[in-house]
């Protein structure tokens, strides 16, 4: 066996688990002691800068540099107190990862001494040098400015001696070059749009939260396997590999017991995750082998991302301390389930009521049915846009593989609800009768509560689910930032509400009552967005068909997808809404198809090269070895005998050639269409020619290679098979 396997392969299994026992505490104990929280603040901070930060925090009410500087102040003595020595600014560029600069709090003085200094102008913005972060043309690479600003919603915390204060980041001329910027403006909008929906029902409303709740799904391998992948080094996925004979087929791994090492590694993950104030409730396997899955408690949305965004970065140094590495990949293993993102989205109010709950009063229920059915009708006007926030070169791997939501965006309410809808999708037009009105509320939307008490089974092959008290959308790939289908979410939803309020308001205007003004309008939507709702199997081919009968959308790959971001839909939707201009949607739209390009191109260059400098030189000295024994062979039996005796041996002689120059020639053209690819000027052909002629060499390369691995004597191949990747 070649050493680097063989080095790898006993490396990782005389691996010992590493306890880790964080003590005696209670979670209680440590749960946000990182965190610049509200305990924190009132703390450290005047009350008059405590005040302010509140103000900010809840209503978005501006600070003054003056308190700025106290608040600064008050955050750099909490810091100095946990051991910080510096600070950053801790953003989300366009780059997929979280980004820092970090700067000391040292600052000498003229007598020859030291202070700790840190004021309200550090704090509230700082001017990285921003060249190398993606633009989308906004700027000229030579142009290098750009500037962070700090986001108060978002509580600063500390990472290792550093404290990170999570900020936005925007260009020298304001548009924004981050997740967040965007995200922050939609949640903003869907506030404003929610509270005055609100108001027809509860006049005390005066501010609406989107919540989100992520569940991240990755796969763990030992860092040996890991060093000895090339393929899953430089792209995080394996290129190449032929299946195991055992793999996931008995479902054994799913929700078993935890695996030692793994279950050290989450205690200690789910330490340092209570430490940065991120409220982890689940942990368990996932379907696939050295699959795992990680939630917490539901949170604000903006909060929430960072939480997610944080803990991606907290996992990959934890991994380290035990010898693993994790992987993010959507589909980092051909045959097995690849890891998505589950996003549990819902809308709260600051009177405590979730708006995706149903209520135990028919008016209660009635206000939770407009935010439902809104929220059905808008992902029926914009499944376009949901399917664009969520597309990318790793996702492409897995939607529609059956084992994760089609591309085909639709809904999933049950078939209790969907009854609900269609009670209410009777009603005639007009004005309701006394009677009539008295039986909806009350043997209609008075029973939810009742009929979601034992509400259909789930559906797992929806991309967009209703799941009691909030939507899934479940088509959001494991490596993803959690704000791209956020911002698209919430600003469809803004969207929809500020339409919703001016059909009712202009029916009470025409001399209609509000409820039967809220029913005429919900019934027009439930008939608009009928062909949205699928209650079946989506990984049916009778569902594509039917889909396609609908009129929806079944854009399977990302180039494709991508091009609803700068359709005139889309960005009257974006501007509309005060989220992003024209300038800021049309500079991401050449981000992320240069992204999937690059992604495409690296996967492909490296694929050549394991080809051509393992794969095939192996192969090679196998059938060498072949033909000398052949030989041997030859020489000591008679010609009769002979043929008898080697006629496996020269087949498989002729099938490895075979194979070697398919892999040689297919590996050639691949390159030959990169080049192609590479001279076209326009980033979206670009990206189009790496999708349709670059991409299909993939399949092509890596069924011959996959052929030869079970060929090929075991002690020859060069890299780890996937048995010793997964079960390792």
């Amino acid at each position: 066996m070649p050493a680097i396997r063989f080095n790898a392969l006993q490396e990782a299994r005389n691996r010992q688990p590493i306890e880790y026992d964080p003590g005696l505490k209670r979670i209680t104990e440590i749960f946000g002691e990182y965190v610049f929280n509200m305990y924190s603040m009132k703390e450290y901070m005047t009350p008059e800068a405590y005040k302010s930060v509140i103000n900010a925090m809840q209503k978005g009410a501006k600070i003054d540099r003056e308190i700025a500087n106290q608040v600064a102040s008050g955050m750099k003595s909490w810091a100095i107190s946990k051991g910080a020595t510096h600070y950053t600014h801790w953003f989300q560029p366009l780059t997929g990862s979280t980004a820092e600069k970090h700067d000391s709090f040292f600052e000498p003085t003229e007598d020859g001494q030291a202070i700790e200094k840190f004021t309200g102008n550090l704090l509230v913005q700082q001017e990285p040098d921003a060249s190398s972060f993606p633009s989308g043309g906004i700027r000229n690479t030579f142009e290098a400015r750009g500037y962070t600003a700090w986001d108060p919603t978002s509580p600063a915390f500390i990472i290792g001696r550093t404290l990170c204060i999570p900020t936005v980041f925007v260009s020298y001329t304001g548009e924004a070059l981050d997740y967040k910027t965007p995200l922050l403006r939609a949640l903003q909008a869907v506030d404003s749009a929610a509270t005055e929906v609100c108001q027809y029902f509860d006049k005390n409303v005066k501010k609406v939260t989107a919540t989100l709740g992520w569940e991240q799904e990755y796969f763990l391998i030992d860092t040996a396997m890991y060093s000895a992948r090339p393929d899953v080094m430089m792209t995080g996925r394996t290129l190449l590999g032929h299946a195991p004979a055992k793999g996931q087929q008995l479902e054994d791994h799913y929700f078993g017991s935890i695996p030692e090492r793994a279950r050290f590694f989450m205690r200690e993950l789910e330490y340092e995750c209570y430490r940065l104030g991120i409220p982890v409730k689940t942990r368990h396997n996932e379907v696939a082998p050295s699959q795992f899955e990680l939630a917490p408690v539901y949170e604000e949305a903006n909060i929430s991302v960072d939480h997610n965004s944080l803990i991606m970065d907290v996992m990959e140094k934890v991994a380290r301390r035990h010898h693993f590495k994790v992987l993010m990949h959507e589909k980092p293993f051909a045959g097995v389930n690849g890891s998505g993102k589950h996003n549990n989205w819902s809308l709260a109010t600051d009177t405590g009521v979730n708006l995706l709950s149903p209520s135990k009063t028919p008016k209660g229920n009635l206000q939770f049915l407009t935010f439902f059915i809104n929220a059905i009708k808008a992902v029926h006007d914009y499944s376009d846009l949901l399917r664009a926030s969520i597309a990318s070169a790793h996702n492409d791997h897995r939607l529609g593989a059956n084992e994760a939501p089609p591309a085909i965006i639709s809904v999933f309410i049950g078939s209790q609800l969907t009854n609900t809808l269609n009670e209410l999708e009777k009603l005639e037009k007009g004005a309701l009768s006394p009677e009539k009105k008295t039986d909806i509320k009350l043997n209609v939307v008075g029973k939810i509560p009742e009929i979601l008490l034992d509400n259909t089974d789930r559906n797992r092959t929806s991309p967009f689910a209703f799941t009691g008290n909030k939507f899934e959308f479940r088509a959001v790939g494991s490596s993803a930032n959690c704000a791209q289908p956020m911002t698209a979410l919430n600003v469809i939803m803004s969207s929809q509400l500020r339409q919703f309020k001016a059909d009712v308001d202009q029916l009470i205007e025409g001399g209609m009552k509000k409820d039967d003004a809220i029913f005429n309008t919900l019934r027009d939507y439930i008939k608009e967005s009928r062909s949205i709702l699928f209650e079946g199997d989506g990984y049916s081919d009778s569902w594509v068909e039917e889909a396609e009968k609908r009129g929806l959308s079944n854009v399977k790959d990302t180039p494709r997808a991508l091009d609803f971001y700068v359709s005139s839909k889309a960005v009257d939707l974006f501007e509309s809404n005060g989220v992003m201009n024209k300038v800021e949607v049309e500079a991401r739209y050449e981000i992320m198809m240069e992204e999937y390009r690059k992604k495409i191109q690296i996967e492909s260059r490296v694929l050549g090269d394991i080809a051509g400098n393992h794969v095939v030189p192996t192969a090679v000295r196998y059938q060498n070895t072949l033909i000398e024994n052949v030989r041997g062979l030859k020489e000591m039996l008679d010609d009769e005998t002979f043929e008898e005796v080697a006629k496996e041996q020269l087949e498989m002689i002729k099938e490895i050639s075979k194979r070697i120059s398919v892999i040689i020639s297919e590996k050639e053209a691949m390159i030959e269409a990169r080049k192609k690819s590479n001279k076209l000027a326009n980033p979206r052909d670009q990206a189009v020619a790496y999708c349709d002629e670059v991409k299909p060499f993939f399949d092509k390369i890596r069924y011959q290679c996959d052929k030869l691995e079970m060929l090929i004597d075991d002690e020859l191949w060069p890299l780890p098979k996937y048995r010793e990747l997964l079960f390792s």
